[in-house]
Order: C-alpha cells, then structure tokens, then sequence
C-alpha cells in the first residue's frame, strides 16, 4: 500500500487527511494517508527513512519555506514562488536510505483557480495580503501574473507592506481585494481575526480567507455584515490537493 502524508505543527486543524482517506475510498485506491505533526522540520528524514512506502508529502505551516534546503531539486513555480506545499518522494528500489525530493506549489493552482471567478477587474485592481509566511507567497504570485497590485500587512514594518496600525479609509478605498494568508482565525482559536477595520469594508471589497475550518471564520463574518464578497479556503485546499495528487502520480 503506498502512503501520502502531511507535514506540520501543529496539524489539529487540518482537513487534508480525511480529504484524501474520502478520495482513496471513493475510488478504491489502494493507498493512506497519515500526518506527521513534527515540531522540527529536521525530523523529515526520519518521516521519509521509517515510512518506507511514503511517495509523497502535503507541506503546511511552519514548514513550506523551512523545507526548501531540504529538497533536492524544484519545480519552476516553486522556485519563482519560493515556497512549497507538495512533496514527490523518489526512491531507489531495495535502498531504503536514498531518496530524492522534489517540491512543488500548487497553492498557486488552488487560489488563483478560486479566486479569478470572483475578481471584477474594474474594480479589483490592487490587494492586502494579511500575513508574511510561506501561503502568502503563493497569493502575491497569483496577483501579479494577473497584473493586480498587492502589499503585504505585517504586524511590522517592512518593505512592501502596511502594518495593521496604518490601514485607514484611504488605503481600504483603494484595495479591494483583501486576503487572509495567515493562520490568525483557525480553528481552536474561532473567537479571534486580523485586526483590520471592518467599519470601512464595503460592497466592492472582496475578502477571501485561506482558512477552511471552520467554514465561516469571525473575519469572514465581520466582512459579510459590511456587504462585502466572501470566500473561504476549501475549494482552494481541494484544487491543490487534486493537483497534488497528479504530481505524485505522474512518472
């Protein structure tokens, strides 16, 4: 039986494995899925040495940069992305301790496959990225292969970005699209959101949050009752989870 699995800590609020273990059942894949909840990302070896039928890996917070010096070759949207989220594990028949590992992003398939339908481009030109790890990546590449300006927003100052303090009406009239690439709203911690002022959200915004569980977070709430466009993550977790899922399967 050939395994798949998830790495990251912690891994309470993930939906991958019981998306896979449905996939498999469905159409009778002889295959499981299992989750590694490691605290250190050196303790990938062990993951690939001691599960011998291991083919490949989803990646989640901490890890999609953390892995990156760990691999042995990239695709070119992960390298242009410079984070990863998909594993292959090759192996070595009858050589349990050579392996080599390639990775891949297809949070970039996921998001932009669910967000472009939403996107109005007369209104829609320029977006917040709520967050500065490895899933924000992949959005800010999204947005500017579709020619939307972006900036990130940070609890600190930096380059290219807003930190929360400074998002006024000026700035929230001119970007619209406004995305939660932070883990800031995830279940257990249902009772908490981003700290950006809802008041002056409107119709014309589009707010779209990567987390998935629960299905409506308290961000997507405030945002709603101001009229604006909702979205959470699960047709994105499902998109890069199929897309994940050629990868591993294609020789």
């Amino acid at each position: 039986m050939e395994t798949y699995g998830l790495i990251g800590f912690p891994l309470k609020h993930s939906f991958s494995s019981r998306f896979f273990t449905e996939k498999f059942e469905r159409e009778a894949t002889d295959a499981e899925y299992l989750n590694f909840e490691i605290e250190d990302i050196l303790q990938l070896r062990e993951v690939i040495i001691f599960n011998q039928h291991l083919h490949g890996l989803n990646v989640t917070i901490p890890y999609k940069e953390q892995v990156l010096p760990f691999l042995d070759e990239l695709s070119p949207e992960a390298k242009k992305i410079g984070a990863v989220n998909v594993i292959k594990v090759e192996r070595r028949p009858n050589d349990m301790y050579f392996y080599r590992l390639i990775g891949y992003n297809t949070d970039y398939i996921g998001f932009h496959d669910s967000i472009k339908p939403l996107i109005d481009k007369n209104i829609h030109r320029k977006a917040l990225i709520l967050g500065t790890g490895g899933a924000s990546k992949a959005v800010r590449q999204v947005f500017e292969d579709m020619n939307i300006g972006w900036k990130y927003v940070s609890r600190t100052a930096g380059n290219n970005r807003f930190t929360y303090g400074e998002l006024n009406k000026d700035i929230l009239s001119e970007y619209k699209i406004i995305v939660n690439a932070s883990p800031v709203g995830t279940f257990p911690d249902t009772d908490t959101c981003p700290d950006i002022p809802y008041t002056l959200l409107t119709p014309q915004h589009m707010v779209y949050d990567l987390v998935y569980n629960p299905p409506e977070t308290l961000f997507l709430t405030k945002a709603k009752a101001q009229g604006a466009i909702t979205k959470n993550g699960e047709e994105m977790l499902h998109l890069q989870a199929e897309a994940a899922w050629k990868i591993w399967n294609t020789h």
